[in-house]
């Protein structure tokens, strides 16, 4: 039984006295007496050549998040629709996908007729725009991650999860810590959400990571270039978009219980769901946990301190109604993240550890530490709390959605071995953000929305011992509005925004604390004597941003795309006012306070082809931003390391202009429908700008920190065994290739070459059905690095781990994980 998912976009359109639709769609049958703007679509979804029900298809809605389940008869209901216009997507495995507009006025039933396809399309409509929209009809270059995917593919975290897809790559430090980089750009370049809502959590930091339960995220979205127009600030570079696992369909109970072990680390994970809707009421809850020991590779062994322990939970309701829905979700994160420091034995290179806080003495870490889940004194604690909601109104002729969100991350980073209860960094952050957005009614085609969203943080320092950043408040405000038409093949589609953030940071005086020794903070006549760190600074960070661009689908197995968009980001607190060790990262930072907003100005042409047997597409780009701001080591007169507190590098931001320019190919070919060979090769290239023609050199003239060409090639084949009750089978071999990167920025040892290297991955799996054809049991297996290889990624810090740099052995630094297994079992839940 082929399983599909069916989403309808609602754009609103009042005041119609007929019902349009696309002959291929089907009989409509329009009610006229049903009460305004309580409208019902349902119908019924068949194999288009057979003429066979699809039954247990899924429907969604996304932006209404609502569902439902067809019957045995392929049949589906939605009642309590506002009235308007619906993109309707039907999707089904080993079928094409089907998209087209329906205008909902009263009750109204649409049939839908599946062709049968070879390939397997990824999602074709993202949320991630403000409201859903097809992929080959939006210019701004965009790509969808579904749950199988996610599923079937081994990661470490839910950002490992897609460092494999085409222009994305991670900043990692250790299996746990994962930041996502889009075409060469990452930190507060990248703005991540969470259901729709910005998701805020010190990200400023190099081994900060995303705060988010990786198995409640159903599927992801990335948008490759500026979205400032939509979200302001911190998204010139992209948005990750985690949309979490969708309501029950109406008068269902769905759950499952996921478990999973990796043999490299240790790893044991697992989540249990159960969600239900009843009379367009609906509720989710969700707790998930996962522990694991130090990781190894066959260099370092184990690598001490990279052991952690997460606990998530969350809960929502909604409810649905003719005048659109509310929903209200909480959600938890927990967890205790050792962070490495790379210290070794200069004679056996086996890592110590610190005991004492004078540190003059480090023992070597025993083999039975090693292979302990227990935590370390020297941890980080990391708690992140959120409630928000969000809302879809009917209000006169268009539509108002509105979300609200609270956050309260809580990052305490213990670094004194002799007294492990007392946290050096404590950073207490809460986050207030807002998002109202207006669509009006489509006026001969043209679809205007008018918005303002932003945030007010305020971020907490003083409760620890050690201070890197001030205690900040800001206020970010940013108007905007969109505009799309579509001209039959042709869709244009652009918008303009100004972007306001207020910030101020407090003065800071410490002193040493006469008990413990440690610093502490001051106030009034104590500061007399006593050290002073951060002084008070406000001010106000203004810019324009914007987007306009064009997509033409010249046949249903042709498109083109090109979009032109400038970005904006205000600088971060790290940034500007940074000025001590973080601990967990071995480096003294030092900000400025001089830095002005960085701007990016990005052009993007994408092509598209599509046939029975071959999926291909290609995405090129140019990236030019201006008050480019990059961390660059410090060295003193004599060229070596300047040294601030020992054992420390020290860094400066610095700030100047870049271009940055690549692309993604892939290539899908699909000779027979069960066989899929899939590639994909992506490059970008970093100049840096900035510097003075006479000054450049080989050393100077590239951006620091850009991921080499790397490409991966996947053979995969599908396979159902009906009379075993096995179903969506697959197993598969994969190779992920990444080149030398030797256009590094090498000037004052800032970053190093990396070699190339190839992995192989591989990857078994299938699902389990009863005596009734109900599925009972997925089961994966899966592997990363089958044949163990010694590497290091370009974008691992742990890379520069290295407490000896002039041992002339060979191996400095830490390598990332070796050969790991994964096995994984997942129990669907359906009544």
């Amino acid at each position: 039984m082929k399983s599909f998912t069916l989403y309808i976009f609602l754009f609103f359109s009042p005041g119609l006295h007929q019902l349009a639709f696309s002959q291929n769609l089907g009989d409509t049958k329009p009610i006229r007496n049903s009460l305004p703007g309580d409208g019902s679509l349902s119908g019924k979804v068949t194999e288009k050549e057979k003429g066979l029900p699809l039954a247990g298809a899924s429907v969604y809605i996304p932006d209404l998040k609502i569902g439902a389940i067809a019957d045995s008869n392929g049949r589906y209901q939605f009642n309590s629709l506002p009235s308007g216009t619906y993109l309707i997507e039907v999707h089904s495995v080993g079928f094409k996908t089907f998209t087209e507009n329906v205008t909902i006025n009263g009750s109204t039933v649409v049939n839908f007729g599946l062709v049968d396809e070879y390939f397997e399309e990824s999602p074709v409509v993202v949320t991630g725009l403000s409201k859903a929209t097809q992929i080959k009809r939006s210019p701004v270059p965009i790509v969808a991650i579904n749950h199988a995917y996610i599923t079937t593919n081994l990661s470490t975290n839910i950002i490992d999860a897609i460092a494999k897809v085409p222009g994305v790559t991670a900043l990692t430090t250790g299996p746990n810590v994962s930041k996502p980089f889009i075409r060469g750009l990452g930190y507060n370049r990248i703005l991540t959400l969470y259901d729709g809502v910005r998701q805020e959590g010190q990200q400023w930091g190099d081994e900060h990571g995303i705060e988010v339960d990786q198995y409640g995220v159903d599927r992801i979205e990335v948008i490759k270039g500026p979205a400032s127009l939509t979200y302001g600030s911190d998204a010139l570079a992209g948005v990750v978009n985690l949309i979490p696992t969708p309501p029950a369909p109406d008068g269902k109970f769905v759950g499952n219980v996921t478990t999973e072990y990796q043999s490299n680390n240790g790893m044991f994970g697992g989540s249990a769901m159960l969600g239900a809707t009843k009379n367009d009421f609906e509720w989710m809850g969700r707790i998930s946990h996962k522990q694991a020991t130090n990781y190894q590779n066959k260099i370092d062994g184990r690598v001490y301190n990279t052991a952690f322990q997460e606990t998530d939970a969350s809960l929502s309701f909604g409810l649905h109604r003719s005048w659109g829905y509310s929903h209200i979700s909480f959600s938890l994160f927990d967890d205790l993240q050792e962070i490495p420091d790379g210290s070794r034995d200069s004679a056996t290179r086996k890592f110590t550890k610190q005991i004492t806080e004078i540190d003059s003495f480090r023992p070597i870490v025993t083999p039975q530490e090693l292979r302990s889940y227990a935590m370390t004194p020297l941890h980080q604690h990391v708690q992140h709390y959120r409630i928000y909601s969000t809302n879809n109104f009917t209000i006169g002729k268009g539509r108002v959605v509105l979300n609200l969100g609270y956050q309260n991350s809580i990052r305490r980073e213990f670094s004194h071995p002799e007294m492990s209860d007392v946290a050096g960094l404590y950073l207490k952050l809460s986050t207030y953000s807002y998002d109202l957005k207006y669509y009006f009614q489509s006026l001969h085609g043209w679809e205007l929305a008018l918005g303002v969203n932003g945030m007010y943080q305020d971020n907490n320092v003083t409760s620890g011992t050690e201070f890197v950043v001030p205690s900040y408040r800001q206020f970010d405000i940013g108007p905007f509005a969109l505009l799309k038409k579509t001209f039959g093949k042709l869709d244009i589609a652009g918008g303009i925004r100004f972007d306001s953030r207020s910030f101020h940071n407090d003065e800071l005086y410490t002193k040493p604390d006469p008990v413990t020794g440690f610093d502490r903070p001051v106030y009034g006549q104590d500061t007399v004597g006593g050290s002073k760190p951060f002084y008070n600074y406000s001010h106000v960070f203004s810019g324009m941003s914007g987007s306009l661009g064009a997509t033409y689908n010249f046949t249903d197995k042709i498109s083109a795309k090109a979009n032109i968009s400038r970005g904006y980001r205000s600088p971060n607190i790290s940034e500007i006012s940074s000025n001590g060790v973080h601990p967990g990262t071995n480096i003294y930072q030092i900000g400025n306070s001089a830095f002005k907003p960085e701007f990016s100005l990005q052009e993007d042409i994408g092509l598209a082809f599509s046939s029975k047997y071959a999926v291909i597409n290609l995405s090129i780009f140019n990236n030019t931003i201006t008050n480019y701001i990059f961390n660059q080591r410090l060295l003193n007169a004599q060229g070596a390391d300047s040294v601030i507190v020992p054992g420390n590098q020290t860094y400066k931001f610095q700030q100047g202009k870049v271009d940055l320019y690549g692309g993604e190919l892939s290539i899908d070919i699909h000779l027979i429908k069960p066989l899929h060979f899939e590639n994909s090769v992506s490059v970008v290239y970093g100049m840096n700008q900035g510097i003075d023609p006479k000054l450049k050199s080989d050393s100077n003239k590239y951006v620091p920190f850009v991921p080499p060409l790397h490409g991966v090639s996947e053979l995969k084949y599908d396979l159902d065994i009906k009379s075993a009750h096995m179903v969506d089978g697959f197993v598969k071999i994969q190779l992920a290739y990444y080149a030398t990167q030797n256009r590094v920025y090498l000037t004052d040892n800032t970053e190093t070459e990396t070699p190339g290297y190839a992995l192989v991955n591989a990857g078994i799996g299938a699902g389990f059905t009863n005596k009734k054809n109900k599925k009972i049991l997925n089961l994966y297996i899966m592997a990363n690095n089958i044949f163990d290889i010694a590497y290091q990624d370009h974008l691992s810090r742990l890379k520069y781990f290295e407490p000896y740099p002039n041992d002339p052995r060979p191996y400095h630094g830490i390598y990332n994980m070796g050969r790991n297994v994964s096995f994984k079992i997942d129990v669907p839940l359906s009544f």
